[in-house]
């Protein structure tokens, strides 16, 4: 007797509505363990794979190596035997998905930088098999998951939309955002036939709140980018505005929230140091290169990178004055930075603004210190600059604090009764009574 074998698309569907397809999330960061996490919540094998054997080995030990996701939920997931990490990828020829969230930095050059996402690719196509979805979450210009990874897969000589199944389904994780999380934030999934998009919901589904299906994975793709550009674009507005307002000696935070109480036609964004993260300050420039290929100048992101880019400058330049107005010597005045991740609560320095002041200033050879109870040293230029305390004691002995991430477990009541000055970049204080601090 002859047994049919079932259809691949039929037995992975299968496996996706029981919940017994076993699942791979190629990258542990910010973006990769909570998406790990949450699936294997809903009750899917997880495995999560990564070239970083420390990531690896703190997982295994129940240990969290990102902020966001809590010690407690891997160390219960693991003892369940729905989580597991290795840095063997040989695990994925055994999984039913494979869903890639490793980064997508920038060259030298501010060009898109993929190498991270061919190597994951890669590593699938050796391993593709029948059945087998295959999902891309790292942000990426319109057009790589069908001329990169396509082409990739497609070596293995199995055909996609029949054997295997191909979406692009972008991560949108904001880190220290409690509100807004891998289960109730809308996820966009475009695949390259609508059987990929069909079996991808169906992954997706048993863990995401909402979903939202598009035509193509170029137009989830260029969706993800939009998203990202808008808030690129319109902080660079927000500090362009703080430049004039402090010239105008008027409040650039009253001005832009008197702005926002109209109900309508206006989203409020505020100035700061400047742009950080993995994203903000990174996907505009996947977009630049789109228009580029398509023979069209940027020029709204170009102008925007520029304003965004000489923010540190103009912080310690406003600094430098502040304390010229004082009667102090900006050369010889002892500066406290405080926070040096790229938004408050978040131990990520990429890209970080702050860590741009810093150097700026060492490069000077200013007396600068910092204090950051997330981040016990630093690495600026071939410099190692270590946290201090952050105490009445050391306090009383600078002459400017300036904050530039905000991190709640800080004592502000004390910093505001000992800092004898202290430049709010991001005016998390709101004190107007308090001589002693300037917003940016």
């Amino acid at each position: 007797m002859v047994v049919q074998q079932e259809a691949p698309a039929r037995a992975l569907e299968r496996k996706l509505s029981e919940r017994t397809a076993t699942v791979g999330v190629l990258g542990l960061g910010y973006a990769g363990l909570p998406m790990a996490v949450e699936i294997a919540r809903a009750g899917f094998a997880v495995t999560g794979l990564d070239v970083n054997r420390d990531r690896v080995a703190a997982i295994k030990a129940g240990h969290s190596p990102v902020s966001d996701v809590a010690s407690e939920a891997v160390r219960t997931l693991t003892r369940q035997g729905l989580l597991r990490a290795t840095d063997d990828f040989d695990a994925l020829a055994e999984l039913d998905a494979a869903i890639i969230c490793v980064p997508t930095p920038l060259d030298e050059s501010r060009r898109p930088d993929l190498r991270y996402v061919e190597a994951a690719t890669q590593s699938i196509a050796e391993r593709l098999h029948p059945g087998m979805l295959v999902a891309l979450q790292s942000t990426c210009a319109p057009g790589t998951t069908r001329e990169c990874l396509l082409p990739i897969l497609s070596e293995s000589g199995l055909t996609v939309g029949d054997d295997y199944f191909l979406v692009f389904a972008p991560e949108r994780i904001d880190p220290g955002n409690t509100r807004y999380t891998v289960r109730n934030t809308p996820k966009l999934i475009g695949g390259i036939t609508p059987r990929c998009t069909a079996l991808a919901q169906a992954l997706y589904r048993a863990f995401v709140e909402e979903l939202a299906p598009v035509s193509s994975p170029e137009v989830a793709e260029m969706s993800k980018l939009v998203e990202n550009t808008f808030r690129f674009i319109n902080i660079s507005f927000a500090n362009e505005l703080a430049r004039v307002c402090d010239r105008m000696g008027i409040s650039a935070w009253e001005v832009i929230d008197a702005a926002a109480t109209k109900p309508f036609a206006f989203l409020p964004h505020y100035p700061g140091a400047g742009v950080g993260g993995h994203c903000i300050p990174i996907v505009p420039f996947y977009l630049q290169a789109v228009a580029e290929r398509y023979g069209l100048a940027a020029e709204l992101i170009e102008a925007s990178g520029r304003i965004n880019d000489g923010m540190p400058r103009f912080v310690v330049e406003k600094m430098d004055r502040l304390l010229a107005e004082r009667g102090l010597d900006p050369a010889e005045a002892r500066v406290l930075l405080l926070g040096v991740t790229y938004k408050g609560d978040v131990a990520d320095l990429r890209e970080s603004p702050a860590l741009q002041v810093l150097e700026r200033l060492l490069v000077e050879n200013r007396r600068v210190t910092y204090h950051d109870p997330l981040i016990e040293e630093v690495e600026v230029g071939a410099r190692v600059v270590r946290s201090t305390p952050l105490d009445a004691q050391g306090l009383g002995a600078v002459d400017c604090v300036v904050l530039l991430a905000p991190h709640r477990s800080v004592d502000y009541d004390l910093l505001v009764e000992q800092a004898p000055l202290i430049l709010d970049t991001c005016n998390w204080l709101k004190r107007p009574d308090a001589e002693n601090v300037v917003p940016l």
